[in-house]
């Protein structure tokens, strides 16, 4: 067994919470690099340590050891650099789950260049944008059937020449990937002098999903991989040399969260399910087969896999769950507990950080709690003056930066100086969510700042009563917004998306607002309720309640 994390932290074990949070300290150097520092460190004292497993739908398979992502990281970094990619340069990766993504991230990080995870669900104008605005030298893509055509079209527009490559795939303009790589050297060294990359350089941006205005570029430092050690090792609880599994495609910033930076930083290898759609069922008997520990999905997949028939599965393998992203409903944390034996664990963070507020190891799960908060971030909650609020009352999530800003927590908004402004002033990153802090030191998150409903005095969280409309059997999905009202301000309206045996009445709806005053305070149900077929969503998924509300305010008017 060997593991690197003892070259970053202080002290690797910890008795409680209490003694975590107060003496956990990360260590580093001022040119420490995720590539040379972990991966290669690995390659040189336990060369056949599995990094990464990795299975698709046509039963392909690939196991690769830590030496071996050294070299094909090497490769790829030599074709970068020959095809004329340098430090400081943007690289756009829309790889889906593709095994080479890992190839590609690791020789970035060795390079200099600055990497850029995005979907492979974008369309034209998110590429073109997202090219234009980061100001993209080279892309890295799957053959998807508008992919390539997309981006070709988005390089007419350009007035510099964009690199493209591509996965195994032989088409005019496009380098391909995996034979080019074939064909360099697998030794690369690290550089020297100016072309050294240095920690505290920008190596990683994320477009945030745009749930509200335009995307931003989340810029974030060669230390934010070391920020999610406490995500690997005292949230998720990966295990030496054991695999973990996070539910995300490669695009989204979960991936990072959970398949690549603290889980291989804490010893486990990776496993990757490379699926053409997402069956649930599908999901957990590749989790079983390959001998997954550790497991970390959105509440929504959890959703899914209680609604399949899995009461008969051996989950003994299988020894914790962590879920990020949203909150976690009741109903949905309780049947898991029936069925697998196990507590989901809830955490929380955003773009613009790692894991902030966590359900750590030795913390018990709290029902509506996200948990406490992590020692990489002094947290504080603030009121509409900026003034720290008191145990039990309502305000905004801001995380200290006085003393300087933390691994994890990013460096800027680029090309966004207003944006940075609105949220970094003051010695303080202001998070733009609300929540409240009980005696115990649990953190209960409210809503986006945005999506607080304000009536007739009351200050209602959108998520609790969601889930309380979810808990409903005819309900699939649901969205709590605000709706204008005269003489109450706002009201709480719900557009529900209902289950396919179920049919929008008058009836129903009576039904769904009593079943919500059962389960939640009676002030909080929704007065309104509108059916559709589904709600708008960004592409990540995640619900745009601001074009609700905008239409809705429209409508109101």
């Amino acid at each position: 067994m060997t593991s690197v994390i003892g070259d970053f932290v202080e002290r690797v074990e910890f008795n409680s919470y209490e003694d975590f949070f107060k003496n956990f300290k990360l260590k580093f150097n001022d040119d420490f690099n995720f590539g040379f520092d972990v991966v290669d460190k690995y390659a040189e004292i336990d060369p056949d340590k599995i990094a990464l497993i990795w299975v698709n739908d046509d039963d392909e398979e690939h196991t690769f050891t830590f030496k071996e992502m050294k070299e094909y990281s090497n490769r790829t970094v030599n074709l970068l650099k020959r095809i004329g990619v340098k430090k400081g340069d943007k690289v756009m990766l829309t790889l889906k789950n593709r095994y080479e993504w890992w190839f590609c991230m690791v020789a970035l990080h060795k390079l200099g260049a600055i990497a850029i995870p995005a979907t492979h669900m974008l369309k034209l104008h998110d590429i073109d944008f997202r090219i234009k605005q980061g100001d993209v030298t080279a892309v890295i893509t799957v053959e998807e059937d508008t992919l390539l055509p997309d981006y070709e079209e988005a390089e007419k527009g350009l007035d510099w020449d964009l690199k493209k490559l591509v996965i195994e795939t032989d088409r005019d303009g496009w380098i391909n990937f995996n034979k080019a790589i074939k064909e360099e050297s697998p030794v690369y060294e690290r550089p020297a002098g100016d072309e050294n990359p240095m920690a505290d350089e920008v190596f990683l941006i994320y477009f945030t999903s745009g749930t509200s205005g335009l995307p931003k570029m989340v810029a974030h430092k060669h230390t934010y991989a070391l920020g999610h050690i406490p995500t690997a090792k005292y949230w998720q609880n990966v295990v030496e040399d054991g695999v973990h599994h996070t539910a995300s495609d490669t695009g989204w910033g979960k991936a990072v969260w959970g398949n690549i930076y603290g889980q291989w930083i804490a010893g486990t290898a990776i496993f990757i399910y490379d699926y053409v759609r997402f069956n649930g069922i599908k999901l957990l008997e590749k989790i079983i087969e390959n001998k997954v520990d550790t497991f970390c999905a959105p509440p929504t997949v959890y959703r899914f896999l209680i609604k399949e028939n899995i009461a008969g599965y051996d989950f003994s393998n299988l020894k914790y769950v962590a879920t990020a992203g949203e909150p976690l409903p009741p109903e949905v944390s309780e049947r898991f507990y029936d069925i697998a034996g196990l507590r989901i664990k809830e955490g929380f963070g955003q773009t613009e950080t790692t894991l902030s507020i966590g359900t750590f190891i030795w913390v018990d799960a709290k029902v509506g709690s996200i948990g406490k908060p992590s020692p990489l971030y002094k947290l504080e909650l603030h009121d509409e003056e900026d003034n720290p609020v008191e145990i039990g009352d309502e305000g905004e999530l801001c995380f200290d930066i006085r003393d300087g800003i933390p691994p994890g927590l990013f460096k800027e908004y680029v090309k966004d100086p207003v944006k940075q402004a609105e949220q970094v002033h003051d010695g303080f990153y202001h998070c733009g969510d609300t929540a409240w802090v009980d005696e115990d030191g649990y953190v209960h998150f409210v809503g986006r700042n945005d999506d607080i409903i304000k009536s007739s005095g009351y200050r209602i969280g959108p998520y609790e009563v969601e889930s309380a409309v979810l808990s409903h059997e005819a309900v699939r999905h649901c969205a709590i917004t605000a709706y204008p009202d005269d003489v109450r301000g706002q009201i709480v309206k719900a557009t529900i998306v209902l289950q396919p045996d179920f049919e929008p009445s008058d009836s129903l709806t009576k039904d769904i607002q009593n079943h919500v005053k059962r389960v939640t305070a009676p002030y909080k149900y929704p007065r309104m309720v509108e059916y559709a077929d589904s709600l708008p969503e960004t592409i990540s998924g995640k619900t745009r309640r601001v074009e609700i509300r905008e239409n809705d305010q429209k409508k109101f008017n």
